[in-house]
């Protein structure tokens, strides 16, 4: 799994180089993150903007990475693609991640 990360004061970005979150890698995805969240960093942003397929293993394991994150801790996801956003409003997720359109919003969002 590809992952690039960069800190930018509390919050903690995370984007995703696979241009594909399945069953092949949501795994390792997951252990990945988990661990930068064991580490401390309590306010991550996710950007899928390269990610052009999600899975339901791929949504299982944003679903635990918001359950590590827990309450003391904030995730938002961004820059998903159109075709993708179809998926996360089929499944009501958008319900339950918060989404913002780009990492700028996202930064923003937790910086406030």
């Amino acid at each position: 799994m590809q992952l690039d990360t960069i800190q930018q004061g509390e919050v903690f970005v995370i984007t995703v180089s696979e241009k594909r979150l399945d069953a092949r890698c949501a795994t390792s995805f997951r252990e990945v993150i988990s661990e930068y969240i064991k580490a401390g960093n309590k306010k991550l942003i996710v950007n899928l903007a390269a990610v052009e397929f999600i899975d339901s293993s791929g949504l299982g394991a944003l679903v635990s990475i918001l359950k590590a994150v827990g309450p003391q801790g904030e995730l938002v996801l961004c820059g998903i693609r159109e075709s993708i956003l179809g998926l996360f409003k089929l499944t009501r997720m958008d319900k339950v991640f918060f989404i913002a359109p780009g990492e700028a919003e996202a930064v923003q969002k937790l910086a406030a």
